[in-house]
């Protein structure tokens, strides 16, 4: 678990500073998609689920 953890840590470290320079690249690319991976194996993941079922729920409730 806590390399499990500091590997999470260190993508989304990485993942931040791509997102903040602002060009996506391919590697920039599988290094988001190496975090989600990590973070779906997490105990973190069912709370992110939640939180994205929650919040697909109000904006699917919005009405232009």
């Amino acid at each position: 678990m806590v390399v499990s953890l500091s590997m999470v840590l260190l993508l989304f470290a990485l993942a931040v500073i791509f997102t903040r320079n602002g060009g996506l690249k391919v590697s920039h690319a599988l290094v988001c998609l190496l975090l989600g991976f990590l973070l779906a194996g997490t105990s973190m993941a069912p709370t992110i689920h939640s939180g994205l079922t929650a919040t697909a729920d109000i904006v699917s409730s919005l009405r232009p």
